[in-house]
């Protein structure tokens, strides 16, 4: 690799892990994901020319506009006017002008420039810089501080990370299906845990609140009777219950095939009970438990024969209330309902089941994807019955609105405060937390 090294010389791993630790510390956040990135870059693209090294660094390495000073700045300090980055083993160089990207790395960078054709002082503009050739315009530097003769495009294409950063923030009804298998890694592993609640099991505890009135009784053997040492117990805790009830009609189609992901990440990692709903409720728990997501998925379309189909949300409330919900499941659990409230069912049953709800189960998020819309007001009939016995009215219209999703599954808000976007402000449920 003319100038900078050819890759068979060095300890790629080594240079690349020293380049993301000096990027890091001049803040830009650098992760071992994307540092591997860069190393997979190199081997694959096989740099012969310093623009190309600039590039496949800064496409894996920077992640936004505002980390292109950094980037330029470390990158001219370790790879600027180096004959061979095999000499350079991690320790920071000195401080020197970052190069000019795209100009060959045997071009003098620090050094005086070469003298003029006539032999006469070389020129130079007003920060002491040789200028571009006039004879060659496309060597001309690029303003915005990339390579010459690179393409136009957006710095913010170019800073991306990965596809997966950039896909977490569209809306999950614009992604295509190549597009959602890209990103549903990055939903079936998010972290979903439920808040803790006492169980019935107790166990000795130095900060207990009740005396283990057998363990201090025979203590007491060991002084004569008199119980000078106290043991005591207390309750332990264990995570509740967490049941997702997912509206699978026509309606939700573009979130619904999201969403079965993030409930087969759910039923793997808590057990959690999975359901989905148009005109009939389905339970796809035993379905989304397999391993493979694809199967998980499979499996579950096959399990639910109302796919895309009309809207019953009280009568399947009702269903899961009459056979699961009222048996035990539903209380002290946490319940998410992912519907956008379109309902042609009666509103008044959906209020009905709702309350039933309300009074058994822990806590009520549910999850309407239309909320991400700047006019969006909940008047639709369904919508509006419901949402007075809910906690937290979220969107999760994205992978990155999922995570207010899940900071409301584990209580992560203020007691007390209304559910977001509730009519007026004001909830019939007491707030986050009520039982």
């Amino acid at each position: 690799m003319s100038g900078v090294g050819p890759l068979d010389r060095v300890d790629l791993a080594e240079v690349v892990a020293a380049f993301g630790r000096l990027l890091h510390a001049a803040g830009v956040p650098v992760t071992p994901e994307r540092s591997g990135r860069f190393a997979a870059a190199l081997a694959r693209v096989r740099p012969a020319r310093l623009d190309e090294l600039y590039w496949a660094g800064r496409v894996t390495l920077a992640t936004g506009r505002g980390d292109l000073d950094a980037y330029d700045r470390v990158f001219g300090q370790v790879f600027g006017g180096r004959a061979d980055i095999a000499d350079w083993r991690g320790q920071e160089p000195p401080p020197r002008r970052p190069p000019v990207p795209g100009a060959q790395a045997g071009a003098p960078t620090d050094e005086a420039p070469p003298p003029a054709a006539n032999g006469g002082p070389p020129p130079v503009d007003d920060d002491g810089h040789p200028p571009p050739s006039a004879g060659d315009p496309d060597e001309a530097p690029d303003p915005s501080g990339g390579p010459p003769g690179a393409p136009d495009a957006p710095a913010d294409l170019l800073a991306a990370a990965s596809a997966e950063e950039r896909l977490g923030r569209r809306d999950f009804a614009d992604l295509t299906d190549d597009e959602l298998a890209t990103i549903r890694r990055l939903i079936a592993a998010l972290p979903v845990a439920t808040p803790p609640r006492a169980s019935r099991r107790a166990v000795r505890h130095p900060r207990g609140a009740t005396v283990d009135l057998r363990a201090t009784l025979r203590r007491a053997r060991a002084t004569g009777g008199d119980p000078v040492v106290r043991v005591f117990r207390r309750r332990t805790e264990r995570p509740r219950r967490l049941v997702l009830i997912a509206d699978v009609s026509g309606s939700m189609a573009p979130y619904a095939r999201a969403y079965l992901h993030l409930l087969h990440g759910a039923v793997r990692a808590t057990r959690a009970d999975a359901f989905v709903f148009a005109t009939r409720l389905t339970r796809l728990t035993r379905h989304l438990s397999a391993a493979d997501p694809d199967v998980a998925v499979r499996r579950a379309l096959a399990a639910a024969p109302d796919w895309s189909g009309g809207t019953r949300i009280g009568e399947a409330l009702k269903a899961f209330m009459d056979d699961h919900g009222r048996r035990g499941m539903a209380r002290g659990a946490v319940v998410v309902i992912v519907s956008d409230g379109w309902d042609t069912g009666d509103p008044v049953l959906l209020g009905e089941q709702m309350a039933r709800l309300a009074r058994l189960a822990h806590r009520i998020v549910w999850v309407n994807p239309r909320k991400a819309a700047p006019d969006y007001r909940p008047l639709v009939g369904g919508m509006a019955a419901a949402l007075p016995h809910v906690d937290a009215f979220l969107s999760g219209h994205s992978a990155a609105a999922l995570d207010e999703v899940l900071a409301a599954i584990g209580d992560a808000v203020t007691p007390g405060r209304a559910p977001s976007g509730a009519p007026g402000g004001a909830s019939g449920r007491g707030g986050p937390g009520a039982r």
